[in-house]
């Protein structure tokens, strides 16, 4: 138990260059992808296929994929962040202004007229700076017993990215998830340059690798137990001992 929790307290994304040097091997791929293969699904339907793109030119392809991120992400986005570890600390909720790039955090930059707005276009950086790249694609078509607009399903697609991502963790490599893979115009330019059909939709893509720089330590938060969890009715909480630090 304390080896699963430790592992899950250390997963974290990894924002930065991957090192090119450093191939991912088969038998590392195949380890991450069985990780995906035993994520728990609704029905065991297993709704979900991965593409897995570890060639430089099919990488490089995607990588020339028009990507800017809408105003609307950058704004949600910002009003989540801190200004400082202090404040983080309080909050307890949401990350450090300085883990994004200025553009991100600079409203003047997100005006489509901006001369900043071409600093915006983050999947050509993104994939250019990684040996491998996992996409999750599932059938739109399809859905969960019993599941009105398939909220079981999609959650079944989060259970197989944590998969994924601790199988990575444990193995000392880097993941960094990319949802704007699964915008609008994006995605259709991904579905059509890697042949996925067209009843698919691309629920999200990973980049994966050896980090090409040390992770720099950064504080990183969470709600204590007693703020989120509830005994018997929604009003009644209990305190709870902090946990022990595993690492």
């Amino acid at each position: 138990m304390q080896d699963i929790l430790k592992i899950i307290r250390s997963r974290h994304s990894t924002r930065g260059a991957f090192d090119l040097t450093r191939p991912i091997t088969k038998e590392t791929q195949t380890l991450i992808l069985e990780g995906a293969q035993w994520a728990p699904t609704p029905t065991n339907m297993q709704n979900f296929e991965i593409i897995v793109v570890d060639a430089r030119e099919q990488l490089d392809a995607i990588g020339k994929v028009p990507a800017d991120m809408s105003e609307q992400f950058l704004r949600e986005t910002y009003a989540l962040l801190s200004h400082s570890t202090a404040e983080l600390c309080e909050k307890k909720t949401g990350m450090l202004i300085t883990f994004f790039p200025s553009t991100w955090t600079n409203p003047e930059a997100w005006d489509p007229d901006s001369d900043y707005r071409s600093q915006l276009t983050f999947l050509g950086r993104a994939i250019g700076e990684t040996p491998l790249l996992m996409l999750v694609v599932y059938d739109a078509t399809k859905r969960a017993p019993g599941s009105v607009g398939d909220p079981v399903g999609l959650i079944s697609l989060g259970c197989v990215l944590e998969n994924m991502w601790l199988v990575c963790e444990s193995l000392q490599l880097g993941l960094h998830v990319l949802t704007v893979v699964s915008d609008g115009p994006v995605e259709q330019s991904l579905k059509e340059l890697l042949h996925v059909p067209a009843c698919m939709k691309i629920a999200f893509a990973c980049s994966i690798g050896y980090a090409a720089h040390p992770s720099a330590s950064y504080t990183r938060v969470r709600r204590d137990l007693g703020a989120f969890v509830h005994y018997n009715n929604f009003t009644r909480t209990e305190p709870h001992a902090p946990a022990k630090d595993q690492s």
